[in-house]
């Protein structure tokens, strides 16, 4: 089940209340106050995880509650901290605030953490307010509450091809024939109902992730069909591919078809208007003479744009001009990608395998198991090995050639030759 928007409670766990105790044990007079802290609550944390392509995980749980510090007890004994709450979303999900409408945070990085509720501090007890003065104090504090939040959750997938277009116009199966996904396909037209992600394999080292949304139609703004919400799952892409059927089964034009989608665009937002786009002929098959390809092309002519614009023609059913339009978007995201990262930016991994992991800390060796003296033991010594006179240990000193040997090297040098 796809769910790109939820609303959601985030309540952080509670701190532990301080204790009030006071040592009291055989022969041990004038005890004292030996009340322990509080432990601190837990903290509600989020994670942006690849891999994790759905809010489904919030759809049927409204309230999300850490877990509570323990009490402190005698003895100085502190309780225990509450568990983190640790909730992995998908890259691209936006939090937001319901109250103010503001976004708090928007997690587009893996691995990118956000702490949304922090834990309430534990309670001090009453060892902590002992003084000179105040030798036997009956006082603690209770444990303050957990930071509250409600929030909706709304993703924006991440994707760097975004496939739009009318009801019927071929997106569905455009997706099926260059990637693995499989989504619904009909003759009839709205039948895809929620966004579809795909990864399209160029090689074994170049790929892109393509986003099919619901079709659209004129009056989309106004709430007419499926409306234009699922556009959002578009906005971060960097290309555009507009499908534009031929032969629309209503008997529309083409032309104006396109043209009223760019207006719902423009309507949704400007920039997205403005954004470069291919604009693809699908089912080319039912157009043998390009009548409807070269109107296109003269209606591109007449009606110039600021951004970059390329025509195609293609049937995915037939397989035609798929191996090419699949170069071209490559092309381009490459293109993209390049420019991001000379401006700073981050590349998002599109597998959960492309996430670097971290490595493990080497853990600290003795300095007597690196270097020279690594192959040491019991049974081998240092004068056992010759390349190891005259060189300096780990301890500083340095290693001497042993008595006989030396003894033995004297008597060989004073000896006469025979």
């Amino acid at each position: 089940m796809f769910i790109d928007r939820v609303e959601v409670e985030f309540t952080a766990g509670k701190g532990g209340d301080g204790c009030t105790s006071f040592r009291r044990e055989k022969f041990v007079p004038r005890g004292g106050p030996d009340g322990g802290d509080g432990g601190k609550g837990g903290s509600i944390i989020f994670e942006a995880r690849v891999g994790v392509n759905s809010l489904a995980a919030f759809a049927n749980r409204r309230f999300f509650r850490a877990d509570k510090g323990r009490h402190g007890e005698g003895s100085l004994r502190h309780g225990r901290k509450g568990r983190d709450m640790r909730l992995f979303v998908p890259c691209g999900t936006s939090v937001i605030d319901i109250a103010d409408g503001f976004v708090i945070k928007d997690l587009t990085t893996p691995g990118e953490q956000f702490v949304i509720c922090r834990g309430g501090r534990g309670g001090h007890g009453n060892a902590r307010f002992k003084s000179s003065t105040n030798q036997v104090p009956r006082t603690h504090t209770v444990g303050a509450p957990g930071e509250e939040r409600h929030v909706v959750l709304e993703l924006k997938s991440i994707a760097d091809v975004g496939l739009i277009g009318k009801p019927n116009a071929g997106k569905s199966t455009l997706l099926s024939r260059i990637s693995s996904a499989r989504p619904e396909i009909a003759e009839y037209p709205f039948t895809t109902k929620f966004p579809n992600l795909g990864i399209v394999d160029v090689d074994q080292e170049r790929s892109f992730v393509t986003a099919d949304i619901p079709g659209l139609i004129e009056g989309a703004s106004d709430g007419v069909g499926l409306g234009h919400e699922f556009l959002r799952h578009v906005e971060r892409a960097g290309l555009l591919v507009h499908l534009v059927e031929p032969t629309p089964v209503d008997g529309s034009d083409p032309i104006e078809n396109y043209a009223a989608i760019r207006e719902e665009l423009r309507q949704y937002d400007e920039n997205m208007a403005d954004r470069d786009e291919l604009v693809v002929l699908t089912k080319s098959e039912l157009d043998p003479d390009a009548e409807v390809l070269q109107e296109m092309q003269q209606h591109f002519k007449d009606h110039p744009v600021e951004h970059q614009r390329d025509l195609f023609a293609i049937s995915a059913a037939a397989e035609i001009g798929l191996r090419e339009l699949v170069e071209e978007i490559m092309d381009r995201v490459t293109e993209r990608r390049q420019e991001m990262m000379e401006a700073g930016e981050d590349v998002n991994p599109i597998r959960e395998v492309d996430v670097p992991t971290e490595s493990k800390k080497k853990r600290r060796v003795p300095p007597h198991k690196v270097g020279p003296t690594a192959a040491l033991s019991n049974d081998h010594q240092a004068r056992d090995v010759p390349e190891m006179w005259g060189k300096q240990s780990p301890m500083g000193r340095t290693l001497a050639e042993p008595e006989e040997q030396q003894d033995a090297t004297t008597h060989s040098d004073s000896d006469p030759q025979p």
